[in-house]
């Protein structure tokens, strides 16, 4: 999806957006934008984005089963097997009991979008911009709009804490669930595939640094399962997180060995030694957190 702006009035904006509908055909939709132009270019700027990572649903009357299977037959990035077994699921447990429901019927509001705006270092096909700017450290309560009595308010209160752990992208969030003692890792810590850590938005110090936040996060909050975003539940929080920072560790062990043995090359010359144990299928991903290892090892070796 991409757009423009045009004024409308003297505090009015339209927006004119390029969308692709479910079936694959092209149309415009217009929006309208009330405020400043920095404040239309803000509204145009997030929706491109939500649409650029497959969160944005246009107004319509598409139902879950209708959504659920055109995001599950797309390029999603899901490996075969996860793939299948989401469909599984979808087919089985969501859509019998959800599908006939219109998509956007699901909340009566349309609720915030919260999180922590992009750095200037993202990428413009990643860039993302909240309703509402999280800080760390924050917590989000949620509790029943009506609940019966203060007992049922307590027992149905959750809180969410936030904690900001740049490395995978300068502005990633992780979320501590603090009444079940639950850690939401999001892509910074994951299980069955390990983090890109893609510069100059990834930062292989801040990575670490992030992944000694969460041991501490951990330790002070008892929290002893992480919910990553990839992948099964992992117990045993805090000893995963030590096992995820030391294949780090090795992983640059092996770069920075490549560059002592190949002290004029490049990092396409680095790469094949250091990730010789890696499928060459995945070297160009690979190539990508070689690249923030070296920055890294580059940096602490200056005198």
């Amino acid at each position: 999806m991409r757009g423009n702006i045009t004024r409308r009035g003297k505090s009015s904006w339209r927006l004119k957006l390029d969308l692709e509908s479910t079936g694959g055909q092209r149309h415009t939709r217009y929006v309208t934008v009330r405020g400043k132009r920095k404040d239309a270019e803000r509204e145009l700027t997030r929706l491109i984005a939500t649409t650029d990572n497959g969160s944005f649903v246009e107004p319509t009357k598409v139902t879950v089963a209708d959504y659920l299977r055109v995001w599950l037959s797309g390029p999603h990035g899901l490996a075969g097997k996860t793939a299948e077994r989401y469909r599984q699921l979808a087919e089985q447990q969501i859509i019998p009991h959800l599908g006939a429901l219109p998509l956007q019927k699901l909340c009566k509001t349309q609720p915030p979008i919260l999180g922590l705006a992009s750095a200037p270092t993202a990428r413009s096909t990643a860039r993302f911009t909240p309703d509402r700017e999280l800080k760390d450290g924050e917590r989000l309560v949620l509790s029943p709009q009506a609940p019966a009595d203060k007992e049922e308010a307590a027992a149905h209160t959750h809180t969410l804490r936030v904690v900001h752990t740049p490395g995978h992208a300068a502005n990633h969030l992780c979320l501590v669930l603090e009444e079940d003692a639950l850690l939401f890792s999001g892509d910074h810590v994951l299980n069955g595939s390990t983090t890109v850590v893609d510069p100059p938005d990834g930062n292989m110090n801040a990575y670490l640094d992030s992944l000694d936040k969460l041991d501490a996060t951990c330790a002070a909050g008892g929290v002893a399962f992480i919910l990553p975003a990839h992948g099964y539940v992992l117990g045993e929080a805090r000893a995963a997180i030590a096992y995820l920072k030391a294949h780090r560790l090795k992983r640059e062990a092996k770069i920075a060995a490549a560059m002592r043995q190949l002290p004029e090359g490049t990092p396409e010359d680095w790469l094949p030694i250091a990730y010789s144990d890696v499928p060459e299928r995945m070297w160009p991903v690979a190539a990508r957190s070689l690249a923030a290892h070296v920055e890294r090892i580059q940096q602490l070796t200056q005198p």
